[in-house]
């Protein structure tokens, strides 16, 4: 007499819930090409999904909070023009991807075959990774200190590259014998986690050990429908979520050193497909509620948050599901990371927010574009003649600021009167 046993995993429960629809974001008109892209990032301020444009390229932003403030003068800078322009690449970029730790390093992949990658800060090209892939470039990933980048390519090769040397490392032909496009992500553990097609087009995802990619760690095959599935990965609590390009579900796993390594946890189901993905790094989450990953799903005219909880009792702090995670703050300077030194992300606590050890200057040898701040060293003060204003634009700045301040007094002054109109009626009620 046999006894299924079973396994133990604080995941198992896991399930994932639609916004109400007054927490969607309505009449957006998502884009249609043809790329096989998320078209949506998220953080916790704000969303930016890719949208139909003539000519293409072009994007909106969100704030999360929902809250528009429109200014009642006219901007000073036209808010539609870019901070920096970054130059380089022959044909239109379709991947782009931030270094895990150092600061301002931006990864772009585009149709030319080529991985550029930039310091944003300073507006140049620090690497060009021009030579390595034969052909389209399906997707890059960087490993959790940024030393590391795995990419897939149409020529059905998922290779392990190292960019500052630009040098492949390691790579395997065929880990998916379909020719549809594969993707990859590195786990915590450094093992590539990949999904992909049969050569009878059924869709499937492998684990890979980068240290022998002869064989599989773990290879399953899932299902036969044509939308790739598009993998999110969270290293604090090893779970893959996978998200179909035409799917109407979110399937997730939970990744573990125990056979059969990959497990499959649950499924969320909707009605309508999604066109794209947004995912919100752990920093975002309401802890609150034992919220351990929130979506944006991308439909044909509107963006539909998708919440995934873990059900507890108590409403304390839960350390089991929130270990320290990655914040916001830099480990590196980008010079420093192109140097050679590699660093571990700075862990904050979702508990009580992440308060540094101890203050720490980053190196900074040249100037931060994206720095409102002036570089550090002695500075001359600057004379009204040596000013590269003209004395026109001096008079016009002034007279500019003056109509500003007199406005700004009248909108409090009729803040004061209804104020007072106010309190009158309560009076008058009372």
């Amino acid at each position: 007499m046999s006894r299924r046993v079973v396994r133990q995993s604080k995941f198992r429960h896991v399930f994932g819930q639609a916004a109400k629809a007054d927490q969607a974001y309505e009449d957006i008109r998502v884009s249609k090409v043809t790329w096989d892209s998320a078209f949506c990032a998220v953080n916790p301020k704000f969303l930016a999904i890719i949208v139909e444009a003539g000519g293409g390229g072009a994007f909106i932003v969100l704030p999360l909070a929902k809250v528009w403030q429109i200014p009642d003068y006219t901007p000073v800078r036209n808010i539609t023009e870019p901070v920096i322009t970054l130059e380089g690449h022959s044909k239109r970029v379709g991947i782009l991807s931030w270094h895990p730790t150092a600061r301002n390093v931006l990864l772009s992949a585009g149709g030319d075959n080529v991985i550029i990658i930039w310091n944003v800060g300073t507006g140049e090209a620090l690497l060009s990774l021009d030579d390595i892939h034969p052909d389209v470039i399906h997707s890059v990933c960087w490993n959790s200190n940024g030393s590391l980048l795995a990419t897939t390519c149409k020529d059905k090769t998922l290779r392990i590259i190292d960019p500052r040397k630009s040098q492949v490392v390691a790579e395997r032909f065929a880990a998916h014998e379909g020719m549809r496009p594969m993707r990859a992500v590195f786990t915590r553990l450094g093992h590539i986690f990949t999904t992909g097609f049969t050569r009878m087009s059924q869709r499937e995802l492998g684990l890979w050990d980068p240290n022998n990619f002869e064989e599989p760690v773990a290879l399953q095959e899932m299902d036969t429908s044509n939308g790739v599935l598009l993998p999110f990965y969270d290293p604090d609590s090893s779970i893959v979520y996978l998200c179909g390009k035409g799917d109407s579900s979110i399937r997730y796993f939970e990744i573990t050193d125990e056979p059969p390594f990959v497990h499959y946890l649950n499924t969320f189901s909707s009605k309508e497909p999604q066109r794209g993905m947004g995912f919100m790094p752990k920093r975002g989450l309401d802890v609150s509620k034992c919220e351990i990953a929130r979506f944006y799903k991308l439909h044909e005219r509107k963006c539909e948050p998708i919440v995934m909880t873990v059900p507890r009792k108590s409403d304390l702090f839960q350390d089991d599901l929130y270990p320290d995670t990655p914040g916001p703050e830099p480990a590196l300077e980008a010079d420093e990371w192109l140097s050679g030194q590699d660093a571990e992300p700075v862990l904050i606590s979702l508990k009580e927010g992440y308060v540094p050890p101890k203050h720490r200057e980053l190196r900074i040898t040249k100037r931060n574009i994206l720095d409102a701040r002036p570089p550090a060293g002695p500075r001359r003060s600057q004379s009204a003649s040596d000013s590269p204003l003209s004395q026109h634009t001096l008079e016009t700045l002034q007279e500019e600021m003056k109509a500003l301040r007199e406005r700004v007094q009248a909108q409090e002054e009729r803040i004061t009167a209804l104020e007072n109109m106010l309190c009158e009626l309560v009076e008058g009620t009372d």
